[in-house]
């Protein structure tokens, strides 16, 4: 069994320590916007609403016992947040889960601010209780969990929003590679007597059209298109190629890759494909229209 030297277990113990340090600065970082914002907003709240008799004093004594609830706040909501975001990352550490609430930092919060507020009222601002200053008391402390409740739940959801777009992201490039996977895998087409094969990757197949007892398979081979008729069916040609979702039947007599449309045109009535760099058109009928339209 391996012991750690003295200095191992030194060196891995000033790394924890910093580490938590790290987690602490960021997290202070973290809580002291809001903070300030909430504290400010009380400041303002109070100074211009005056829900507590401070008359008789003069305007800079009223400005410093209003900042004193100020920074009051914003201590409690600094030390109740810190503190609890890093006893609830040891719990999970330690036993997987946290055993308190959601909502247990915004009811530490009012409760502290409560008594916190009464006591620098009473004893240093010189405000006297009554049942009326009691309750709009009360009443301003019910904000700062409020809309620390608010502020964190839109965190969350931004929060979940990165997640969902990373999601996206990985499950769209997981189907980029599945189509490009399947884009070039090979196809054999072949004669109803099997006496004939044409081999071409699924990306190079740009259309199949019925022409008469034979069907006819226009290819893509670099950068020009060349065609090849094949005694065979529609019908057997579909079924072949059917497993490929790029395929689409665009009319009883022709099915299509979508990935070389360029255009569904209309007029008069009638619709058609046009093909990207090939002078063609490709009828549409009704009953594959709505399909067409939903894969353009």
């Amino acid at each position: 069994m391996n012991k750690l030297s003295p200095n191992s277990f030194y060196t891995k113990a000033c790394i924890e320590v910093r580490n938590k340090l790290d987690k602490f600065i960021l997290k202070l970082k973290s809580e002291n916007g809001i903070s300030l914002k909430i504290s400010f907003g009380i400041f303002l709240f109070i100074l211009f609403f005056q829900p507590f008799s401070l008359d008789g004093e003069d305007f800079n004594s009223h400005i410093l016992h209003i900042s004193g609830f100020s920074v009051i706040l914003y201590t409690i909501i600094v030390i109740v947040r810190v503190l609890s975001s890093l006893i609830f990352d040891l719990n999970r550490e330690i036993h997987g889960n946290t055993i308190f609430p959601e909502y247990f930092n915004g009811i530490v919060i009012f409760l502290l601010s409560v008594v916190a507020f009464a006591f620098y009222g009473n004893y240093v601002a010189g405000i006297g209780f009554s049942f009326t200053v009691a309750f709009r008391l009360i009443i301003i402390c019910l904000f700062p969990p409020f809309i620390l409740s608010l502020n964190d739940n839109l965190r969350n959801l931004k929060k979940r929003n990165e997640e969902l777009v990373n999601e996206k992201k990985y499950i769209q490039k997981q189907v980029e590679e599945f189509e490009e996977d399947i884009l070039n895998k090979t196809i054999e087409f072949t004669t109803d007597a099997n006496n004939e094969t044409l081999s071409l990757t699924v990306n190079d197949v740009v259309y199949v059209k019925s022409s008469d007892n034979y069907v006819e398979i226009v290819y893509r081979d670099f950068d020009s298109y060349k065609k090849k008729l094949l005694r065979n069916t529609l019908k057997n040609i579909e079924l072949q190629i059917r497993q490929y979702s790029n395929f689409i039947r665009c009319h009883r007599t022709c099915i299509v890759n979508v990935h070389f449309i360029e255009k569904l045109h209309r007029s008069a009535g009638n619709q058609w494909l046009t093909i990207k760099g090939y002078d063609v058109r490709l009828p549409v009928s009704r009953q594959y229209l709505l399909r067409i339209q939903e894969v353009l």
